[in-house]
Formats: structure tokens, sequence, C-alpha cells
């Protein structure tokens, strides 16, 4: 039987177990406590930590999450932590509110029931769970495909939390992409899966004052759609903005439901905009980079910082935003990130 030890979270005094061989992020989630992260692979330094006492080993992680100074000072990824005793450990970021809401993270059978293409890159996968999994819109999970080769990959939910055995998810396609490339073709109706999460907390938070602003690009449809959804399904009273970029129409989809909720919802607006129209003589909408487009509406509608900001997609996308945000004092604890970004080939 594998050692166990304890880990003491500070400032917000929560504990909990450590299996010898399990990182302390996983072993987090497992219990239920929902800690900052990321990509949890020592990628992105979203669970970067201060080490107090104890004694770890951390597995191979990027110097661009953790560099050099940074380790001698203490500093740890909890993705790649492993324990060797008991330790204290200091968050650098925590939100009680994802904390309150944590939820275990467990694996589920599930199969495949449809594949659909709404767009020449863009894939619909529809799974069924043969177990209900709890999740908050905005939230993601790892499907793992069988087969020649394990593949596993991460992608946000685009249903509504309220569906809790029939999932949908929305994916952008890469060339020679070893989970996109099963798409068209390979996953049959039937073919099993398996499934492990939730995951993430760039989820909906309920309760708040002032306009929601969601902003994404490309298969970051999946997890604003679920929050849309969430939110429509809540019926808080407050003005809804939806950025959409996207390169031509032709990468535009699900216009029509955008114009039947638009028709439904008075305080809801769409606003797609596209970076490659240039020449498209019969596009009337907004034209440029999604960013600027918020800048723009920011400015003109005088939204100030009593926003809540949900934005997902490309990295790109995402570092573009954040300096603008900033530049309209929307608050940074009123943000919520999620960077989409494509696995090595």
């Amino acid at each position: 039987m594998a050692d166990v030890h304890t880990v003491r979270l500070q400032p917000v005094g929560i504990e909990f177990e450590v299996e010898e061989g399990e990182t302390v992020l996983n072993a987090a989630f497992r219990q239920g406590i929902a800690l900052p992260h990321g990509c949890k692979e020592g990628q992105c330094s979203a669970c970067k930590c201060i080490l107090g006492d104890g004694e770890v080993e951390l597995k191979k992680y990027s110097t661009f999450a953790l560099n050099e100074m940074e380790r001698s000072q203490n500093h740890i990824l909890l993705c790649r932590t492993l324990v060797y005793s008991d330790v204290d450990v200091e968050l650098l970021n925590y939100d009680e509110e994802v904390l309150s809401k944590s939820i275990p993270v467990k694996e589920f059978d599930g199969i495949v029931t449809e594949i659909t293409q709404p767009t020449h890159d863009i894939r619909r996968l529809e799974i069924e769970l043969a177990q209900p999994m709890k999740f908050w819109a905005g939230q993601y999970a790892d499907i793992t495909l069988s087969g020649a080769e394990t593949i596993t990959r991460s992608f946000s939910m685009a249903n509504p939390p309220g569906e809790t055995k029939k999932f949908a998810f929305i994916i952008k396609k890469y060339p020679n992409g070893k989970f996109s490339s099963r798409l068209d073709g390979d996953l049959e109706p039937g073919t099993a899966v398996r499934i492990k999460g939730p995951y993430g907390t760039c989820f909906r938070r309920e309760g708040r004052d002032g306009a929601m602003i969601l902003v994404g690009g490309g298969s970051g449809m999946s997890p604003l759609w679920s929050i849309l959804h969430d939110h429509l399904a809540s019926g808080e009273p407050k003005p809804v903005y939806f950025f959409y970029g996207a390169r031509t129409r032709n990468d535009l989809f699900y216009l029509e439901d955008f114009a039947r909720i638009t028709g439904e919802n008075p305080a809801f607006t769409f606003v797609p905009v596209l970076s490659n129209a240039a020449d498209d003589a019969g596009w009337t909408g907004e034209k440029g980079f999604v960013h600027e487009t918020v800048a723009a509406y920011l400015k003109r509608l005088g939204l100030g910082s009593n926003v809540d900001v949900y934005a997902c997609g490309p990295t790109p996308m995402i570092d573009a935003l954040t300096p603008v945000l900033v530049m309209h004092d929307v608050e940074s604890d009123r943000i919520y990130f999620d960077k989409f970004t494509p696995a090595p080939t």
C-alpha cells in the first residue's frame, strides 16, 4: 500500500491526502478540491505555488512555467509535484467561489452517438455517458479514445449542466491532429470512449450585477455555448453580449440558433467579427479582430468595470484581449479565460 501524506493549503486552511506517486493537483481533483490549474502538464504556470515545509520532487516541467530563480525560491507547480512527507503549500492564486463549488474528478464510460460538421473544420461530437457527470457551465473534460494508439485530449462541454448524461463537444479539426482526424469516419456511433472530469475554473458565476460579455473564436464556442444556455435557463435579467471571431462567413455557424435566441431575448446581442472580410462586399457586419470590436463596444456602451467577461479560444486572441479589458477598467477578478492550444503532433 502506498504511503499517504497530508497537504495543507494556506491561507485557506484546507487539508487533503496525497498518495506517493500522485501529483498534488490530481489528488486535489480526486477529492473535489478545485485548485487553480490550466494545462495540467507543467506548461502554463496556472498552478504555481510556494512550498513551505515538506519534502517534494517535481516531475519534468517547462522553464517557461517555472524558471530557475522561482524554483530556487521554493516555487512549485502543483501538477508536477510529488510529495514524500506532509507539506505546507501557500496558494498564490485562489478563488473562494471556485473552492466552494468543487466537484470531484471521476472517470466515466461513454459511447459516441453522433458527429456532425458545423463548418469545414469544426466538428460537434456527441457522447452519452453510462452514469451522470455533474459539472458547471464552462468546464471541460478529458476524452480518451482507444485503438492502435490511446489518445487523450481535453475538450469543453457545449451542453448546459442540466444535461448530465448526453454530452456535446465542439472541436476544431487540425491537420494531422491525432484526435480530431478520427472525427471524420473512424469514430462511428457506438464507439466506446472514456471521459474524465470535470476540470476548469472558467465557469459561469451566478448572481452577479452588470452585463455578461462572452468572447470566443474557433472551438471556443463550446464552453460559451454552455455558459450562454445555462444563463438563459437561470432567468437572470442582465444584458449579454456574445462576440465571436472568425476568418470568413464560411467559418460561422449556429447563425439560425443565434437569430432565434436574439428574437426571444431582447437583452441578448450576438456580434460576429470577420478578420478576412475586407473583400467581402456582401458582409455588413463587424470586420477586423474580435478584440478590437470588444474594445469599441466597451467604449460605446460605457459598461465600465461592471461586467463579467468569459473569453475562450486561441491563445493569440486571449493575449490580445487582455490589455483591452485592463484599459477599460474591467476588474481582474471578473475576467475568466480558457486558452485553447492544439496538442503537439
